[in-house]
């Protein structure tokens, strides 16, 4: 196995690369090293982290056995947001339970009761829009996935708490974003509360804000004890584990917490790079309006996610853009072999997203926006996995495809929509995930006019 040195590239440096142009840094080690390649961030006493793109090695790491793993070491870094009873610590059955638990609000029914919804913030956001509105494509889809994240995952849609709990998470957010700032939860010695006017001061006095408009809610909720109610916090609230308990306050906290900062920023990041992929190759734009235009009823949701070329756009925007650069990361308890290679304890294992998607061997000039790859081709869990895979999987990844189409569907049979700055975006860091330079402008040319027409045969 080739190993990344650390003495000729230090681990300081290292970590400022990941840091400031992390998939650059991704692609010119895969480059140097090969499919599999070794890190040392975080300083010099940190574990070594293995990178892996093949699939075989994805597999492999994905067949390792959760009680070989230690999960919480190998994501300590984000517990300050997301909360220690996130289901991203927990490990083993608890980790197997929680997901129990969970999983249900996202998928099958319940999955398809949020669609009107989705479909309706999205609607909301854009009535305003006349011919000549300059847009902003990616702090729209912040509103928007924000909104949705409040009305559908939080089940609050007005009142004074719902205005408070938008403010504080708009404020939130937007902190955790900035590259400077989400640099403080990959070093802990700079997260040092220093007042109001230090930077880890204002993230601690926010979070507290927020975490007691939360509980309020959940306080409020389960006095209310209504069966009716089908937001995602209700489902969660009234579901029970194998013994019959339910999560207490602070599970359910931190289950909202990590979803809506998983949720957040990722879905807003993916969907400003639909509106950009597909306003800058006219063939792909004339056929998904070809598509859009062949549906009797645009406010069917079930109709719209079922339409293939749209899905398509959607995963192929996934795989050159994907929800996040890698799986969780997985440290070794015990050594574990690895395509062929041996892996001692305290070793971290990442399956790189950014990488498997960038294989020509799997992806044929893998740098080209094709969406008919989708169409003519299967590809397995370890060569596709824009959610991450295995039993570490993303819990929202249907809840986010779902989210991906209508949004998209919605407002461009509604609008036609146009770039208004012809350079070519380029990937940048924001806070986890990696969101289009420039934020994508555009400007409303008139109201979409659909007529029925047959779709392209692929």
């Amino acid at each position: 196995m080739k190993i990344l040195d650390s003495l000729t590239t230090p681990s300081l440096l290292q970590t400022l690369q990941l840091i400031a142009k992390p998939t650059k840094t991704l692609e010119n080690y895969a480059t140097k090293y090969g499919d599999i390649f070794t890190m040392r961030v975080m300083g010099l006493k940190s574990p070594p982290i293995v990178f892996f793109s093949h699939p075989q090695a994805i597999s492999d790491c994905f067949a390792v056995p959760a009680h070989k793993l230690d999960f919480k070491k190998a994501t300590h870094v984000f517990k300050p947001l997301f909360g220690e009873n996130s289901i991203v610590f927990k490990e083993a059955r608890s980790h197997q339970q929680q997901r129990q638990l969970l999983l249900p609000a996202f998928h099958g029914d319940n999955l398809k009761s949020y669609g009107q919804a989705i479909c309706q913030i999205a609607e909301e956001l854009t009535q305003s829009w006349t011919s000549g509105t300059n847009i902003c494509i990616h702090k729209l889809m912040s509103k928007i996935t924000l909104e949705i994240i409040l009305q559908v995952v939080f089940g609050i849609t007005h009142g004074v708490r719902y205005q408070q709990l938008k403010e504080q998470l708009s404020a939130l957010l937007e902190d955790v974003t900035k590259p400077w700032y989400s640099s403080l939860f990959f070093f802990p010695s700079l997260q040092k509360d220093l007042g109001a006017w230090s930077p880890w001061g204002i993230f601690l006095k926010r979070r507290e804000q927020i975490d007691k408009l939360i509980y309020a809610e959940i306080s409020e909720r389960r006095w209310q004890n209504d069966a009716m109610r089908t937001d995602i916090l209700s489902l969660l609230m009234s579901a029970h584990d194998v013994n019959g308990q339910q999560m207490t306050d602070e599970e359910l906290r931190d289950q909202l917490v990590s979803l809506l900062l998983l949720g957040y920023e990722t879905t807003s990041g993916v969907l400003a790079w639909i509106f950009y992929l597909i306003h800058s190759h006219p063939e792909v734009k004339h056929r998904l309006m070809q598509e859009l235009s062949t549906l009797d009823n645009l406010t069917n949701p079930e109709a719209i996610t079922q339409l293939p070329y749209l899905t398509a756009v959607c995963q192929e925007t996934l795989r050159i853009h994907p929800i996040a650069l890698i799986c969780t990361p997985r440290m070794l308890k015990e050594p574990v072999e690895i395509m062929g290679h041996k892996f001692t304890s305290e070793t971290v294992l990442v399956p790189c997203i950014h990488l498997a998607h960038r294989r020509t061997d799997t992806y044929p000039e893998p740098e080209q926006f094709r969406p008919e790859r989708f169409l003519n081709q299967k590809f397995s869990p370890y060569e596709y996995l824009p959610f991450g895979g295995g039993y570490r999987g993303c819990i929202g990844a249907a809840f986010s495809m779902y989210e991906l189409k209508l949004v998209t569907a919605i407002i461009l049979s509604r609008f036609e929509l146009s770039l208004t700055d012809k350079r070519p975006a380029y990937p940048v860091r924001r806070g986890i995930t990696i969101v289009p330079s420039g934020g994508v402008k555009m400007v409303v040319t008139k109201k979409a006019k659909f007529k029925r027409q047959t779709i392209l045969s692929t």
